[in-house]
């Protein structure tokens, strides 16, 4: 959270809704969080926020009550709640207006009406996601004087949820201390001083249409469809020391109790079997049944030169040299096996894979931000696994070096997938959960489907 005293400008509301998500992963959601968000402004934010965090889009509608002759300034707000709507009056601003409470009785019953049209055509008859129990995400795209936001928070309290969690791109500090009391957890982005109107803050912030909230809410119901299912079995983790003569080299292993594939992971330059982004990848394989395996490709003296995190040919000879150690684990003839390979790590993980294919075979192959360009033709013609090449939409040179390599692949199914916004690390919200999903997919029909 932090604030300015200057312009504060979001790209558009996806922009905001991506710089949000990576707030909130930050703070810990569970997992089954619910994300709900304010429209119409809220739902492109909402629709970022809950492919990061993974979960289930869900709106809230809450209407404004505008002051007499000033329909801008809120005297009050009503939203759908259970059992009955709730009406959360601003009592300061309503004194100053002269707007009496017969007046917001009659502009409360317009605005339901309001909010069933909206109901109806946002939603037709899709029943709401339940509260109660959940972690709760309340999203919209700013907040100004906080009225509606305060009927909301009221409605969805009333409804028992686990934990209420408020999550705005920008909003005034003053505001945003008022608002703090009545949530478990509040991320703003922003807190500019002075304020204005939320659209000041904005590149792009064009009054959204409704078709524009059916196709968000249509493409978060498409994307969850999609999402390849991933089980919750058991799964083991145990430190393994990985012994060849006289290097040793540490890695970690994940077994679920039914394994249907094992997925050997090669690590990039500078990095460890620790990287946390294969660690992400790892864990979602482990639970979709695949044992894991993620080791140092170098000893620490090794790593201390810094050419050999470029001697693919010596990280090759490791990784082939770590799945036969496997082979004493697993037999490969029941148990496939893959690989996984980032940036250099893909590299090693290509040439092994078409050196392994007599000995070992490697049934399937994913590459994260590979460096193909660092295999030689001669060895990319050889490999014959069913190879997923996954690139950054932003890392241009590498799209074009995993373009070239596409086509010197002439033995293998292969395919490119190029993540939108992904930077080569893939450390935008919600990035290597894209990757995750291809990954899990991938292996799903070329490594288990054997």
């Amino acid at each position: 959270m932090w604030s300015s005293t200057t312009r504060v400008v979001f790209r558009n509301r996806e922009e905001a809704g991506q710089k949000l998500a990576n707030a909130l992963l930050q703070i810990g959601i569970s997992s089954n969080a619910v994300v709900l968000a304010l429209p119409r402004g809220g739902l492109p934010v909402a629709l970022e926020v809950s492919r990061a965090l993974r979960a289930p889009l869900d709106v809230l509608l809450v209407r404004k009550i505008g002051a007499p002759q000033q329909k801008e300034l809120a005297v009050a707000a009503v939203v759908e709640g259970k059992p009955e709507p709730y009406i959360v009056i601003d009592e300061e601003t309503l004194a100053s207006t002269g707007a009496t409470t017969e007046y917001i009785e009659r502009q409360a019953k317009s605005e339901l009406r309001e909010i069933a049209r909206r109901r109806q055509v946002y939603l037709h008859d899709r029943p709401s996601i339940p509260v109660a129990g959940r972690d709760i995400v309340l999203v919209d795209d700013g907040i100004a004087t906080g009225t509606t936001v305060r009927a909301a928070l009221k409605a969805l309290k009333n409804q028992n949820p686990a934990r209420l969690i408020l999550a705005v791109p920008v909003a005034p500090k003053d505001t945003v201390e008022q608002l703090r009391e009545h949530v478990d957890d509040l991320i703003c982005l922003a807190m500019p001083y002075p304020f204005g109107a939320i659209g000041y803050f904005y590149d792009d912030f064009h009054q959204l249409r409704d078709e524009e909230v059916i196709r968000a809410l249509q493409e978060s119901d498409q994307w969850r469809s999609n999402a390849p299912s991933v089980s919750s079995q058991p799964v083991t983790e145990q430190d393994v020391l990985l012994e060849f003569g006289n290097i040793s080299l540490p890695g970690i292993m994940q077994i679920p109790r039914n394994p249907k594939g094992v997925v050997v992971f090669a690590h990039g330059s500078g990095s460890s079997r620790l990287s946390t982004r294969n660690r992400q990848v790892a864990d979602r394989l482990a639970r979709a049944g695949l044992v894991t395996l993620l080791f140092d490709l170098l000893t620490p003296e090794e790593d201390q030169t810094y050419s050999n995190r470029f001697a693919i040919n010596l990280l090759k000879d490791r990784l082939l040299a770590v799945t036969e150690w496997l082979t004493q684990k697993f037999d490969p003839e029941v148990i496939p096996f893959g690989y996984f390979g980032a940036s250099t790590g893909a590299a090693a993980a290509l040439w092994a894979a078409a050196a392994s294919q007599a000995k070992i075979p490697i049934r399937a192959l994913v590459s994260r931000g590979g460096r193909p360009d660092l295999v030689s033709s001669a060895n990319l013609h050889r490999v014959t696994a069913p190879t997923l090449l996954i690139i950054g939409g932003l890392d241009e040179d590498v799209i074009e070096m995993n373009r070239r390599a596409a086509h010197e692949l002439t033995h293998c199914t292969k395919e490119i997938s190029i993540v939108p916004h992904a930077t080569h690390l893939f450390e935008e919200p919600g990035c290597l959960d894209k990757v995750a999903d291809l990954a899990v997919s991938w292996f799903n029909k070329y490594l288990v489907a054997v």
